[in-house]
């Protein structure tokens, strides 16, 4: 290790902290072994390490929460710039904003805001990043209050040639209009702030399990029931393989099962009735709702995506989720090779659809749905079926899908992908607003977005 006369410090291999850093949340991809890792505690850090790293024709990455699934937080022989003790969360609850460094996890800001019962839309996993909001940003309360990203009010970075930029609705805003979505093309981000909302600190939450043998008529059913619900209640069912957990019945261990994720954040004693019909879906097995903290809400799902199991995702957004939908998904289900995979479905619209469709460079704000395949197992000897399987799910939904999705969900085979996830037009625009900010690509180990 060796500290420069500033704060920052760069770690090589070997080092217990370049260790640490270097952990990501899939697998698949924790063999990548970059030459240095830049810890950054100022934004002044952020530029002196963009500055080695040219000096050096080093390639770049930047390490968030290391949530992606594509693994790119990790770049092989690079220089990683990791932001992680720029931590602190500020709240001003009379402004309803809160500001964010770059280092810091959702459970962070849900644990500061929930203080002033305050939230923002946010990671469902609390060790989530703040990289999400870049890349549209995707939770519980979307449909009530719109994406992460909806809600950023100001951005701060540090540009590939050392810039310190901060840009607002008023202030650079055709980047600030990029960084919401495409965020990561266009620097290290070292700030954010967000609009704040009313919610908890109690909600209504947790999760049901039917024991159902017909998983599809459980499905249809919850889509009329979201389709007919408030903004406030947010659910996700999931295809799963129901686990050996003490609180799962024996007789529905290891079988197939659907699971719904819950959400109610409006007032917490409505949320029963709010979620009455929801448990008349189908039998109930595991009734877990009920009135619960919101910072742990932000937690359900946590238990059911460790760290360190392999990992490859598929995922499309729908115009309509159609029963013919619905049954690929089920008959996919039934030829999963991994238990630990979930096929997940989300309800979309809301005050999504609320903003126009050049509000952000998002895409497919008309979508009603979206699907989610988390591949997940454990050995590498089981990547190419699990892959595999995954592939051709996506590829027997295509009829179904739009070609438009969220950045964060992109697994490793982007390719051409990344310009059809935002449309023709935005992509465009993006890659102007690209040759501007990076001419020369230097941000380019994400989901690219070439000048």
């Amino acid at each position: 290790m060796s500290t420069t006369a500033s704060s920052l410090q760069l770690l090589e291999p070997g080092h217990p902290l370049y260790e640490e850093t270097c952990r990501i949340h899939n697998g698949m991809h924790a063999s990548r072994r970059p030459a240095h890792v830049a810890r950054c505690s100022t934004p002044a850090d952020v530029a002196e390490a963009l500055a080695f790293a040219r000096d050096r024709g080093l390639p770049i990455s930047v390490r968030g929460g290391g949530h992606n699934v594509a693994g790119h937080a990790l770049v092989d022989g690079g220089l990683v710039v990791d932001p992680s003790p720029m931590r602190a969360v500020e709240v001003d609850p009379a402004a309803r904003v809160v500001r964010a460094g770059a280092g810091a996890r959702w459970g962070d800001i849900d644990a500061a805001t929930q203080e002033f019962g305050l939230a923002v839309t946010g990671g469902r996993d609390s060790t989530t990043g703040l990289g999400q909001a870049l890349g549209s940003g995707s939770g519980w309360l979307e449909r009530r209050f719109g994406l992460t990203g909806d809600n950023l009010l100001a951005v701060e970075l540090v540009t590939a040639d050392g810039r310190f930029v901060r840009a607002t609705e008023e202030s650079e805003p055709e980047l600030f209009w990029a960084l919401r979505g495409a965020g990561a093309n266009f620097g290290v981000v070292t700030a954010l702030e967000l609009r704040l909302h009313r919610v908890g600190p109690v909600v209504y939450g947790g999760i049901l399990l039917f024991d159902d043998a017909d998983r599809a008529a459980v499905l249809r059913g919850w889509r009329e029931v979201n389709d007919a619900s408030d903004r406030a209640l947010a659910t996700a069912p999931a295809l799963i393989t129901a686990p050996p957990a003490p609180f799962v019945p024996e007789h529905l261990r290891g079988r197939p099962a659907v699971g719904v994720f819950v959400c109610w954040s409006g007032d917490a004693e409505a949320g029963e009735q709010a979620c009455a019909p929801l448990r008349a879906l189908g039998s109930v097995a595991v009734d877990l709702l009920g009135p619960m903290p919101y910072t742990e809400v932000q937690k359900l799902v946590e238990p059911t995506a460790p760290w360190g199991l392999r990992s490859y995702w598929k995922a499309e957004n729908v115009r309509a989720l159609t029963d013919d939908a619905i049954d690929v998904l089920v008959a996919a289900h039934d030829r999963c090779p991994s238990p630990l995979t979930a096929l997940v479905l989300e309800p979309k619209l809301g005050a999504i659809a609320d903003l126009p469709e050049d509000a952000t460079a998002v895409g497919a704000r008309d979508a009603a749905h979206a699907w989610y395949a988390f591949g997940a197992w454990e050995d590498a000897a089981d990547d190419e079926p699990n892959i595999l399987w995954a592939r051709e799910l996506a590829d027997a939904m295509r009829p179904h899908g739009m070609p438009e999705i969220a950045l964060n969900f992109l697994d490793g085979d982007e390719g051409s992908r990344t310009s059809r996830a935002f449309g023709a037009a935005k992509y465009v625009r993006l890659r102007r607003i690209k040759r501007e900010w990076d001419p020369e690509n230097v941000f380019r180990s994400c989901a690219n977005v070439a000048p």
